[in-house]
């Protein structure tokens, strides 16, 4: 190397090290943009690893099966329930849904089946049901992780995940936010399906921050609604809190 092209080398150094320097920076940002806002701290982001957090769900949701004996049938979503929380106990597991998705399979003649997502059907059996809430608890001889319920409260623009059986689709997931909340409801953005009534309304932590029952039929209304877990409080779940006379899940004094 001669004399004369050292500064010409010295020169492209300056001048390539802050591209670099960037290039790596840029690369680092996209996988690191949740450092200063972990999930647990922040209720507007999404999961951090959204495919696990959808994983983990999907693991603990079933499909409802309502088989009449006059062939119609209909179809709901089931989610497995940590029984520390509940007011009923079983050997077996424990799943929550919509009375309205097992309202007609209970009639004689009619067979209560569940199965997860593409899987063998197995015989339910219907422990207890709150028809004011729309909310039922179900038992099925199967080995499943429950999914926890959330102990946070919930505002509006915090991220949700639903999933479930929308309009037959197993394993359908959806994304949006909640647009406010009531004492039992909570209002949410998520596209949602005629299926996904019993589903968990899920938050960035993965855990359960409502029950999915209906969905909006007025094109002029941009969202849906969830049995939020105080209305859990009256039949399905034990509730040590208490507020202007009501049994709720949150401390709502603190």
């Amino acid at each position: 190397m001669n004399r004369s092209e050292s500064p010409f080398i010295a020169f492209l150094a300056i001048i390539t090290a802050p591209i670099a320097a960037g290039a790596l920076l840029l690369s680092w940002a996209p996988s690191n943009h949740f450092f200063d806002f972990a999930p647990e701290f922040d209720g507007y982001v999404a999961a951090r690893d959204i495919s696990t957090t959808v994983d983990t769900v999907q693991d603990a949701t079933l499909t409802v099966f309502c088989d009449q004996s006059d062939d119609r049938g209909s179809l709901g979503t089931a989610w497995a329930i940590d029984q520390e929380v509940l007011q009923i106990k079983s050997e077996k597991a424990l799943l929550v849904t919509n009375h309205h998705v097992i309202e007609d399979c209970i009639k004689p003649g009619s067979k209560l089946r569940v199965a997860k997502f593409f899987g063998k059907k197995r015989d339910a059996t219907l422990l207890t049901y709150d028809k004011k809430n729309d909310l039922a608890l179900l038992e099925v001889d199967m080995k499943l992780e429950p999914l926890e319920l959330s102990e946070n409260f919930m505002y509006s623009g915090y991220w949700v995940m639903s999933l479930g059986s929308a309009a037959g689709y197993e394993g359908s997931v959806s994304f949006g936010n909640i647009v406010n909340t009531t004492y039992d409801e909570v209002l949410f953005t998520n596209n949602i399906s005629q299926g996904n009534s019993g589903g968990a309304l899920i938050d960035n932590e993965g855990k359960v921050v409502g029950v999915i029952t209906w969905g909006s039929s007025d094109e002029r209304e941009q969202f849906n609604g969830a049995k939020s877990l105080d209305a859990l409080c009256l039949k399905i779940i034990k509730c040590e809190f208490e507020y202007d006379g009501e049994k709720t899940w949150y401390d709502w004094n603190d």
